[in-house]
């Protein structure tokens, strides 16, 4: 796809908590932002757009790719930032977020907040008076839907809002969620393939519904992994062990979701010889880790919510989507909090 040239659009000072906080043109807008920021870095030409900017990064949960490309994205345009983690701040414990909001915007240009509640981050973003930027709460992933959306249009024959794609396991995660809205948003095809006590709320069908009536996005629930696949251009999965459950839950979760691992079968049942296999990663693919040998050991699984051959087949975007977090975040950053 090509990038929209000279196009300009304001969105300096403001925050992005939330998918809906952007209408589908200022989205495009920022994909087209990345898009140029990307061909920018990769030509040594990048002009440094956050020189004398202050970036607070405030993780409650751990990340190695949105923690990375916050930073390498400040510092290529010219930022500092300084990391808050668990253990760093009195966020929660002896402050409030309202409070901690008012004191963070006196020193910096932006906050970026990775952690649990998304009512956490609106109270920030109501009181910081500085963009706030939302890294995953365990309702919404934001960030990550810009670099979802940038690598399906970087490898479509077809414009964005004739994409069409599934997302198979826990339908009712964040980054589920966030699939959901964000393609009723720019009006694609989407589909959720997952057990039904695992199904996004009422509340985040009803935002999706309530876009797709505007945008012409269509919007698949499903149960049957077979009828959702079909035809699609991406599958999407994502880790299903990653919201803390205890071990002693693991193998009910992973009955649960089995049939809806993402592998050989699946990929041939979309029929679509150019389908593309999305992770948000990290992915449980093989023994490699340390979760993967207990998995082994306790079930026998040599992968869970997508086999090896598919997440290491030509088919596979995974680190093109993981290098698309630097590049969207480097342009929220810019935009918002810019020169």
């Amino acid at each position: 796809m090509s990038i929209n040239g000279d196009s300009t659009m304001d969105l300096h000072g403001r925050s992005l908590l939330k998918e809906i906080d952007l209408s589908a043109d200022e989205f495009r807008y920022l994909l087209d932002s990345a898009e140029r920021l990307r061909d920018d870095k990769r030509r040594r030409a990048e002009r440094p757009r956050l020189c004398g900017r202050n970036i607070a990064l405030i993780f409650e949960k751990a990340s190695t790719r949105t923690r990375s490309a916050f930073e390498v994205a400040a510092h290529d345009q010219g930022a500092h930032v300084t990391y808050l983690g668990p253990e760093e701040s009195q966020l929660g414990y002896k402050e409030s977020m309202k409070d901690t909001a008012r004191v963070l915007g006196r020193m910096f240009d932006g906050i970026e907040y990775r952690g649990f509640s998304q009512a956490a981050i609106e109270t920030l973003g109501r009181h910081a008076g500085v963009p706030v930027w939302n890294g995953l709460t365990d309702e919404w992933h934001p960030t990550q839907m810009l670099a979802d959306m940038l690598t399906m249009r970087d490898h479509a024959t077809k414009p964005l809002s004739a994409v069409s794609y599934c997302y198979l396991g826990d339908t009712r995660n964040n980054t589920a969620n966030s699939l959901l809205v964000t393609g009723a948003l720019l009006g694609l095809d989407v589909r959720l393939a997952g057990p039904e006590e695992l199904w996004p709320s009422p509340e985040v069908r009803t935002i999706a519904h309530e876009l797709a009536a505007d945008s012409g996005a269509e919007i698949t629930l499903t149960d049957d992994v077979f009828e959702a696949v079909r035809a699609t251009d991406y599958l999407y999965t994502d880790v299903w062990l990653s919201m803390g459950e205890p071990p002693e839950s693991w193998d009910e979760r992973i009955d649960l979701l089995l049939p809806y691992q993402v592998n050989t079968a699946v990929m041939h049942a979309a029929a679509n010889p150019e389908v593309k296999f999305l992770h948000c990663l990290p992915a449980l693919h093989n023994e490699e880790t340390e979760v993967g040998r207990q998995l082994f050991e306790r079930r026998g699984l040599e992968a869970l919510e997508v086999t090896d051959d598919v997440f290491e087949s030509h088919a596979s975007v995974v680190f093109d989507q993981a290098e698309n977090r630097l590049h969207t975040i480097k342009a929220l950053m810019v935009e918002t909090a810019g020169d």
